[in-house]
């Protein structure tokens, strides 16, 4: 007799309640259905006070708050924008949008983000050939902060904006401050993956009201204050709806629950599969909070005992689903040709790294499970 299939353990699913219904249902007892409305409003304005921007600006995804981030930032055709190498592609996609040309930069192991000290060095040889990049792009993968500082300082000796890509680390700190506010500009994504979620949904905070004002102005498709519609530049439909903004305000109440709970299942991870040889997890740097939006590790296959990618088919087995880390984008066919820095710890990372089961809604069964599929694979442990 066949046993019955286990059911699946996603990657990072939604986790909704209560609250979100709730908001959702005032948009429809109110007939706010179109764009915009009181939910949009309130949404931003919490949003803020969450992060400590001045201004955010709710918008239809991540990716629309990237491309109207780097056209804010005065991004032109045929500029260069240098960006993180191990992200996802919608980092390097919005350079594209705006016509511009992505440089790629390498990682750095203490938090697998963009190297401080290779940015610098390239910034000091683009300013002595007369050709610095329009921008800098900084993400901040699986929920930690890049190094900022540095960061930052190297950027303003040449008065390079910054843009924070926080798509993956709203709720992050480093030094004690929400990042995505340190940069000209910050975006925010709530896809359906994210810590948090409005279905698909992103936001873009801006610390000047000015640079807030044109975003919004640019949202909305650039129509002018007149009784008809009016428009003397191009503009997009980027602005989010008032329904989704609804479950944007719900998740929003319960960020801080869900954070502590991707915290936990990190450290059941850590706690149990910490000690298998060739097993190593993404440290947190010492200067912020890591949300742990995803639980990462690297595998050493020699010490292991078998390589990521059999180790993610044997979950996959189980019906448990697991993801190797982001392939670097200067080894994307779509990015073949652009220029890139270093390559060596990305490449590294996407051969050896894989994301495990992360979800703030798992259960100690669930996460049992994921660790059970770990050591079954594990000659050391594996019983056989």
């Amino acid at each position: 007799m066949n046993r019955p299939e286990r059911a699946r353990l996603y990657l990072s699913p939604p986790h909704l309640g209560d609250s979100e219904r709730a908001f959702v249902a005032e948009a429809f007892d109110s007939n706010w259905i179109a764009p915009l409305g009181p939910n949009v409003d309130a949404f931003e304005a919490e949003f803020g006070q969450y992060t400590g921007a001045s201004n955010a600006v709710a918008l239809s995804s991540g990716t629309a708050g990237l491309h109207l981030a780097l056209l804010l930032a005065g991004v032109e055709r045929g500029d260069a924008v240098l960006g993180s190498d191990l992200t996802f592609a919608a980092s390097a996609n919005a350079v594209v949008y705006a016509g511009a040309e992505p440089v790629f930069v390498d990682s750095e192991r203490e938090s697998w983000n963009l190297d401080p000290e290779l940015l610098a060095d390239d910034l000091r040889r683009r300013a002595s050939a007369g050709r610095l990049p329009a921008a800098v792009v900084v993400v901040h993968v699986f929920g930690q902060a890049a190094s900022l500082g540095p960061i930052l300082e190297a950027c303003a000796e040449y008065e390079v904006p910054v843009i924070e890509d926080a798509a993956e680390a709203l709720g992050s700190t480093y030094q004690g401050k929400a990042v995505g506010t340190f940069g000209l500009l910050g975006v925010y994504s709530f896809n359906g993956n994210k810590i948090i979620t409005t279905s698909g949904g992103g936001m873009l905070v801006a610390a000047d009201d000015e640079v807030a004002r044109r975003a919004r102005k640019l949202a909305t498709q650039s129509r002018e204050p007149a009784p008809h519609y009016e428009h003397v530049e191009i503009g997009f439909n980027y602005r989010l709806s008032n329904v989704l903004a609804g479950i944007g305000r719900g998740q929003l109440q319960v960020l801080e629950d869900r954070i502590a709970a991707r915290r936990r299942n990190f450290e059941y991870y850590a706690r149990h599969l910490g000690g298998l040889p060739g097993i190593q997890f993404m440290p947190e740097a010492p200067w912020g909070r890591h949300t742990r939006w995803l639980s990462t590790l690297t595998i050493d296959p020699d010490e292991f005992g078998a390589d990521r990618e059999q180790l993610r088919l044997a979950m996959e087995q189980q019906n448990i689903e697991a993801r190797p880390v982001w392939k670097p984008m200067h080894m994307q066919p779509v990015f073949k040709g652009c220029d890139f820095l270093g390559g060596r710890v990305s490449e590294d990372l996407f051969a050896r790294g894989l994301c495990l089961p992360s979800g703030s809604n798992m259960t100690e069964e669930d996460l049992e499970r994921v660790v059970s599929a770990v050591h079954s694979l594990c000659p050391a442990t594996a019983t056989g």
